[in-house]
């Protein structure tokens, strides 16, 4: 069949559909799995230091050199987190991460808590990468600057539509600006560390700017070193993303999972302990607030610590310089497709168990899960918008979800381990991996008390705000799918049939489209058909009188007066006033024609659509839509040789019946049209036009 002209752009932004046969072919090999699940905590690296230098500079330049000692300590607790999750991998390999691992273990209601932070951590992880991106990207061209939040939702849009075009896709993709990032940062460093070997130690252009206070002591240094430690913890997000998407590798899916898991921590621990050891080298300097600082040029610009680093290693506007901030600035962007691939697939886990629109379970053209993708999409830009693009701003909300969903799925994988041990006995690797969940589960609940304590009123309250109202959404999503589901089980009488069906037929003028609609109504035999018309014009209503005695059309006419130009309110009024049994049903049957551009349904009003989305609410009434393709709609025609679409006359396909709810009841506040003329419905695609003259 040929498509409509409107979706020829979905069809070169998305591509062609794919088939639910060819679901193997988007499964990832591990080399492209790297940069689809992994580019958050690679690219992390590239702010991760830098939160940590933002939160030591007001400690002074004393403060600055513990830098490498806190990434030393942030990277531990990466290799520690890797390693519960490769378990995780291996117990859980349907997907789910700390959401399926919370539910099979820890309840309910863990498993909500540890979905919510996960979904606020995903939305966060698009927000901050793109916005970490665009200030790389600012920083190598700072006439960019004033048009931040416009970058910012853009690259967003341009990430949708590329994972709308499928996983391996769009990981295909995402690979160069990766790998490019692992190569630029790794030279980097190797021409960093060479120099310093030579004597030659790179000198960042912040070195003769001094601090313009002195160190903390006592209680202030630990709050101190303790919030820096919190800021560089930003490498850990992502981390998890591997784990729910577990199925989307290539058989052996477990175990592909856990290599690209460890690879991704290996490189990430290199990266972050080079930069922050080569940041202290060069010395870097970088504050909040310029006036934290003294001796600073006029004019001075803050450049980001790997453009300061690039620039002291390669020299300032060098092709080194800007490999760096360009491949930077792109794996910040493509970071945030982590989270396109994370969300999705745990928002449609959670609406497969009820918790979210079921409309999140679908595939969509190119098998993943589109509605999810746009969701998220939707949400990251309306927190750009609000923050203006801040990375600063933007990062005090971040990583709480994330040691939340952290604590909850290492506890959870040792009540696992317990439970498998109580089942087959004790064995080395029960004890082993009991160990390191535990150690691992004690660990980020400890990180997870000093984010909060220390973020909280820099904007992490928002996030604890924002995390019991998403549980309790859940709930109320899933109370009201039971409610759907036991109003909607079948009676115990079984199936009834009418026990007679009363046909109204919409009436606006003698014309084919209500000639069909009348053939149609009496082809089905019910126990009486009336046609109504409802006189918005006496000159128009005189003609049709006229017209329908010369045909001779052998079923009752009625007109139906109307005071106010209303054509909704007069047929409801004269449907409410037949009389009907407790099993009678009667049936209303709209003449439509369909039209094959866009421009021609503009030139109609939504008088149908109106009309039936009233009856709807309608008791033992059913509303049923009879379609008339006008010649422009035929190049879209089902009708083929060898078709065995059933058509009345030439008027189409019969038309679908749609039933009202048992506890319906009409809305009582009328709606007016004063558009008389011609009435039309839309519906799905097609331009659907009603003739109601």
């Amino acid at each position: 069949m040929s498509y409509p002209t409107f979706r020829t752009p979905k069809r070169l932004l998305v591509g062609h559909p794919m088939r639910s046969n060819q679901m193997a072919e988007t499964e990832l090999r591990k080399l492209l799995a790297l940069p689809v699940y992994c580019s958050d905590p690679i690219s992390s690296n590239a702010y991760a230091t830098q939160e940590i230098l933002l939160v030591l500079a007001l400690g002074g330049a004393a403060m600055v050199f513990a830098t490498p000692w806190v990434a030393l300590v942030v990277v531990g607790l990466l290799a520690l987190v890797t390693l519960s999750y490769r378990q995780t991998c291996y117990a859980y390999p349907n997907g789910g991460g700390a959401y399926a691992v919370s539910k099979a273990n820890l309840g309910r209601n863990a498993s909500l808590i540890a979905a919510a932070a996960l979904l606020v951590d995903y939305v966060m992880t698009v927000a901050v990468s793109v916005a970490a991106s665009v200030e790389n990207l600012t920083s190598a061209f700072p006439v960019m600057l004033p048009y931040t939040v416009w970058i910012c939702c853009g690259i967003i849009l341009a990430l949708m539509i590329m994972n709308l075009r499928g996983v391996r896709e769009s990981g295909t993709l995402f690979a160069i600006p990766t790998y490019g990032f692992i190569l630029s940062v790794f030279t980097m460093l190797g021409v960093g560390f060479y120099q310093v070997l030579m004597g030659h130690t790179p000198v960042a252009e912040s070195a003769p700017i001094g601090f313009a206070h002195g160190g903390p002591l006592g209680a202030a240094l630990i709050i101190l070193l303790l919030r820096a430690f919190a800021s560089g913890c930003t490498s850990l997000t992502g981390v998890e993303a591997v784990s729910n998407g577990v199925p989307t590798f290539r058989k052996p899916k477990s175990r592909n999972a856990s290599t690209t898991l460890l690879a991704m921590a290996a490189l990430s621990i290199a990266m972050m302990i080079g930069i922050a050891v080569l940041s202290a080298l060069a010395k870097v300097h970088i504050a909040e607030n310029l006036t934290d600082l003294t001796n600073v040029p006029g004019g001075y610009e803050q450049r980001t610590v790997l453009a300061q680093l690039s620039s002291a290693v390669f020299g300032n506007n060098t092709f080194g310089f800007f490999a760096v901030q360009v491949s930077t600035a792109l794996i910040l962007a493509m970071a945030a497709n982590t989270a396109f691939n994370g969300f999705p697939i745990l928002a449609s886990i959670l609406a497969e168990d009820r918790f979210l629109p079921k409309q999140l379970t679908r595939r969509g053209d190119r098998l993943v899960f589109s509605n999810g993708v746009i969701m998220l999409s939707g949400v990251a830009m309306l927190l750009i918008v609000a923050f203006d693009g801040s990375v600063t701003r933007l990062i005090q909300l971040y990583i709480l979800g994330v040691f939340v969903s952290f604590t909850l799925s290492q506890s959870g994988m040792v009540v696992y381990w317990r439970r498998q041990a109580a089942e087959h006995g004790w064995t080395v690797k029960h004890f082993g991996s009991s160990m390191i969940n535990g150690i691992g589960a004690g660990a980020t609940a400890i990180v997870l008390v000093i984010v909060l304590l220390t973020k909280f009123q820099h904007g992490a309250y928002l996030v604890v705000i924002a995390m019991p109202v998403l549980v309790i959404a859940m709930l109320q999503v899933k109370k009201h799918y039971k409610r759907v589901s036991i109003q909607l089980a079948p009676k115990a009488a079984g199936m009834v049939l009418p026990s007679r069906m009363h046909a109204v037929v919409l009436i606006s003028q003698v014309n084919e489209p209500a000639l069909k609609a009348l053939a149609f109504a009496k082809a089905i035999r019910p126990s009486s058909i009336t046609a109504l018309h409802v006189d918005t014009n006496r000159r128009r209503t005189e003609k049709l009188m006229h017209e329908w005695s010369d045909r001779e059309i052998a079923v009752p006419l009625r007109i139906v007066a109307c005071e106010y130009r209303d054509l909704i309110t007069p047929v409801i009024n004269y449907l409410e006033r037949i009389e009907i049994g407790p099993r009678d049903v009667v049936q209303v049957f709209i003449p439509e024609y369909v039209t094959g551009h866009w421009w021609e349904a503009i030139l109609h009003n939504q008088s149908a659509l109106r009309l039936k989305s009233r009856l709807l609410y309608m008791p033992g009434v059913m509303v049923t839509s009879v379609p008339y393709q006008l010649r422009s709609a035929e190049q879209y025609s089902l009708d083929r040789p060898g078709s065995s679409a059933p058509h009345i006359d030439g008027a189409g396909p019969v038309a679908t019946t749609v039933l009202p709810g048992p506890d319906g009841t009409a809305p009582s506040s009328p709606t007016d049209a004063t558009d008389h003329d011609v009435a039309e419905g839309a519906k799905e695609g097609s331009h659907l036009a009603v003739s109601h003259r």
